[in-house]
């Protein structure tokens, strides 16, 4: 057991509580993927087979490092483990079970661009203004209704819904919900939310299925429990009904996904799910300097609902925090780029020494400009990812049509491309034939003396 003993006793005492339901509150920089990994390592210490383990993460990054880590302390044993993000976990399982809900094994998987796309084509073809019904709001809308565990169906047949829509003057958002759904299915596709929302429908009107599955994951693990949204609340819950070895690990102080259908309220409420809970608080933070633990603790303090912890550090004071406030974006950037270039000639601190955290990407014009200004060398990380770039978007589209020719996205993405005298009329003709004979697009244009 000599991985245990570089574990403080709070985090010692949640990685051996293997039993039963566990809450492991973790504030900031209190080691909870040592945690994490170490408590599923000592699970397998005691001899519990890595193929009964579930482990779910929210970024797929998180997952290989725990797998590393895991692997060692335990060996070749921890490849066996079920562990990734929901939606890579979930998709897994419904390669296996798709039958059962209609689609092939081989379905597609859309990203966001590939379901706007196809939303601005229904768009279009139901001639709707592009202004009102733009295709990222009738796209969020649809996310959260599938989220919320809303079908089309009875997104249609909701009063207060169809209320809300009319009174904004979208009375169509359920058609569009409709003719989307209808479209990926046809098309052998899921999105995203999919991934979420036809494994509820599996583990809900399949109960064989879901026992299947109980009697495999008898221990579950979900990481970052706080940014969880109904539909993984779910999930998780049926999954973990019968033998109830679930732990859920989170801070109620750094939920940040509410904009995309976070609920808090699971892991507040997780008590009430589970009367005879285990709670363990890891309350140190080996991160972070007291000054910045204390400024924290102060704002997190005015939060109304919140599960109490006692936040520390044995760190040295450090600086105080400066707050600057700018009167513009520009003037940010000026006043952050000479603070940067002064401390620098004061302290002969390096370039690479200094970083600049920003909320979203379009924030980086202005402090870009106050560093050009000045002279001052950066590196922006982030942007466009490689898989992002058009060139690979359409080798892998074609990858897909090959993979499953049902694939309206991937079909009109290399339908004209290279150039092969195939216009939009054309595109626009064959999608009308494909909507009226209920076909793919590939079978329409496989055969277009039958269908045009």
């Amino acid at each position: 057991m000599e991985y245990l003993k570089g574990l403080n006793p709070s985090q010692r005492a949640a990685v051996e509580c293997v039993k039963g339901p566990v809450m492991i509150i973790a504030g900031a920089g209190s080691g909870k993927t040592r945690v994490i990994t170490y408590r599923v390592a000592h699970l397998i210490r005691q001899r519990v087979d890595a193929f009964n383990i579930l482990v779910l993460t929210f970024t797929n990054k998180a997952a290989r490092e725990m797998r590393d880590r895991i692997t060692n302390v335990v060996g070749g044993e921890a490849k066996n483990i079920w562990m990734g993000t929901f939606h890579s976990v979930f998709a897994k399982l419904l390669r296996v079970e798709a039958d059962k809900l209609g689609y092939p094994s081989n379905f597609t998987i859309y990203d966001t661009d590939d379901s706007k796309s196809l939303l601005r084509a229904i768009l279009k073809e139901m001639s709707l203004d592009d202004k009102l019904y733009s295709a990222n709001f009738v796209y969020n809308r649809i996310s959260a209704a599938k989220n919320n565990l809303i079908s089309w169906q009875e997104y249609q047949q909701n009063d207060q819904i169809q209320s809300d829509d009319h009174s904004g003057g979208r009375g169509q958002l359920g058609k569009i919900y409709e003719t989307y759904a209808v479209r990926c299915f046809r098309a052998g596709a899921m999105d995203f939310d999919d991934l979420l929302f036809k494994t509820n429908e599996l583990l809900k009107t399949h109960p064989e299925t879901l026992y299947k599955y109980q009697n495999k994951f008898k221990y579950l693990m979900v990481d970052e429990y706080q940014d969880t949204n109904y539909s993984q609340y779910l999930i998780v819950k049926r999954l973990a009904a019968i033998n109830e070895n679930i732990c859920v690990v989170g801070d109620d102080a750094q939920s940040i996904y509410a904009f995309r259908g976070a609920n808090i309220q699971n892991i507040l409420n997780f008590e009430k799910d589970y009367p005879d809970l285990n709670v363990f608080k890891l309350e140190q933070n080996y991160r972070s300097t007291q000054n910045i633990v204390n400024v924290a603790n102060s704002i997190i303090a005015n939060n109304k609902d919140q599960l109490k912890k006692t936040v520390y550090s044995e760190k040295e004071h450090g600086d105080k925090i400066k707050v600057m406030r700018a009167f513009s974006d520009n003037e940010e950037g000026k006043m952050v780029s000479e603070a940067i270039l002064q401390e620098h000639a004061n302290k002969g601190l390096r370039w690479k020494d200094f970083s600049i955290l920003y909320r979203t990407n379009a924030q980086s014009r202005s402090m870009e400009e106050g560093l050009r200004k000045l002279n001052i060398p950066y590196k922006i990380y982030g942007g466009l990812s490689f898989y992002q770039r058009k060139e690979i978007k359409d080798l892998i589209a074609y990858f897909r049509l090959t993979y499953n020719p049902h694939d309206e996205a991937a079909f009109k993405r290399v339908i004209n491309y290279p150039k092969r005298g195939i216009g939009d009329t054309t595109v626009d003709k064959l999608i009308v034939a494909a909507n009226q004979h209920q076909i793919s697009l590939w079978e329409a244009a496989s055969d277009p003396a039958k269908y045009l």
